[in-house]
């Protein structure tokens, strides 16, 4: 945590090994943002061919695509308590070590291990969807807007890059697991870049007794309640989008490589219109326009899917993708609020476990909606409800008097 003493009357030697910190930290969130979305995009790039090489159900295909939310839901309930036991370096440090062994366990090229491997690696990324808005706050109280924009800018481009080259990765390994296990390397990295803050901390650490702070009464405040409300709605879309828009673009006569060469575009676009959308929403009274911006092209994008053809696919992924940089919005409003570090903890965890749980809804119904019907009229009307959802509740969160005073810095 960032010392009160001004730089200028430090010793000239702690100087130096300030700044080195200063970078690490920054290196390191960068290297966990190009994590926590590359396992998830990666694997919905190659659903299809799983499917095919693997042999596996309906039932397998519509679970998969929804272990990564069960696993943010149930996991990231105990991140609160792994924070208090072993502080949120230690933790975000024994995350990374589940993602990358996850990862790698995905390339047993079964349906067991895939599984097993998905359950391991998401459980990972649960831990670290938790803990991340909390180790900004801790470290970079000053920089949220800056230090959530490369967070997620990161996050976005990891998504990107494991969207756009996992089909093709795949095919040069001969083998969709091993494609999916390839990206355990970058897991890896993110461990092996994160051990100096682990290493840094453990030495600055003192005892002393930690704040408890449940999660469940922040259920009870209006702003509470409606960030989850939003974060959920916005999880329920963004996750019933990225796992099966590929798969949808495929069974409707495209190419494999080609829908996830717009799978890509859509993650390409959501980088910037996060940054985009989190610089704008930054500034004092543009919190609720930038909330609308992102919900109505979501719902433009849904609709663009359900009526247009095959052959401009491209729309939909640009407006769709416009609409999933609503998510650094959300993040910065949580890591804004609470009136101290435990109390942000244990409003992150509630509005992203109990989020990701009812979100998990979004690609299993989308799935089992699709089985059902044999064609994607009632799961993307699914998905419109949802964004209609979206604007009601980000309306409601942004009203005056509804967030904290830190957080309402954008709104008033």
């Amino acid at each position: 945590m960032a010392t009160s003493i001004p730089a200028q009357t430090l010793p000239p030697s702690t100087l130096p090994k300030r700044k080195l910190v200063v970078v690490a930290g920054v290196l390191a969130v960068a290297l966990i943002g190009l994590n926590l979305r590359a396992g998830i995009t990666s694997a919905a790039s190659l659903f299809h061919e799983l499917q095919v090489v693997l042999g596996y159900g309906p039932v397998v295909a519509s679970i998969l695509p929804t272990i990564p939310l069960l696993c943010f839901a149930f996991a990231g309930m105990a991140t609160p308590w792994l924070v208090r036991k072993t502080g949120v370096e230690k933790a975000i440090m024994l995350s990374l070590a589940l993602l990358a062994g996850g990862l790698l366990v995905r390339g047993v090229p079964t349906t067991g291990a895939l599984l097993a491997g998905t359950v391991l690696a998401m459980c990972g990324l649960a831990v670290c969807n938790v803990a991340m808005p909390v180790f900004i706050r801790e470290h970079y109280a000053a920089k949220t807007p800056v230090m959530t924009g490369l967070y997620t800018f990161t996050m976005s481009g990891g998504a990107t890059i494991a969207a756009s080259v996992s089909v093709p990765m795949a095919q040069q390994l001969g083998s969709p697991s091993l494609g999916l296990a390839a990206w355990g390397i970058l897991g890896v990295a993110a461990l092996l870049g994160f051990l100096p803050m682990v290493v840094h901390t453990h030495r600055k650490a003192t005892r002393k007794d930690t704040e408890r702070v449940s999660m469940w009464p922040m259920l009870r405040t209006r702003h509470g309640l409606l960030i989850t409300a939003v974060f959920t709605f916005q999880g329920f879309l963004a996750y019933g989008v990225m796992s099966w828009f590929a798969y949808l673009l495929t069974n409707r006569g495209l190419g494999a490589t080609e829908s996830g060469l717009q799978f890509g575009l859509m993650q390409i676009v959501s980088v910037v219109a996060g940054m985009a959308l989190l610089a704008f929403g930054s500034r004092p009274g543009m919190l609720r326009p930038a909330f609308y911006l992102a919900s109505t092209t979501t719902l433009a994008g849904i609709v663009s899917m359900l009526l247009l053809p095959v052959a401009w696919a491209a729309v939909p992924a640009v407006l769709t993708g416009f609409g999933l940089g609503i998510f650094p919005l959300v993040l910065m409003v949580i890591s804004r609020s609470g009136r101290s570090t435990a109390e942000t903890t244990a409003l992150s965890t509630v509005a992203q476990s109990l989020g990701y749980l009812i979100a998990a809804a979004g690609p299993f119904g989308v799935g089992l909606l699709h089985s059902a019907s044999g064609g994607w009229t009632l799961p993307l009307g699914l998905l419109i409800v949802a964004s209609l959802a979206l604007m009601v509740s980000s309306h409601l969160l942004t009203a005056k008097g509804v967030l904290p005073q830190a957080a309402r810095k954008s709104v008033s």
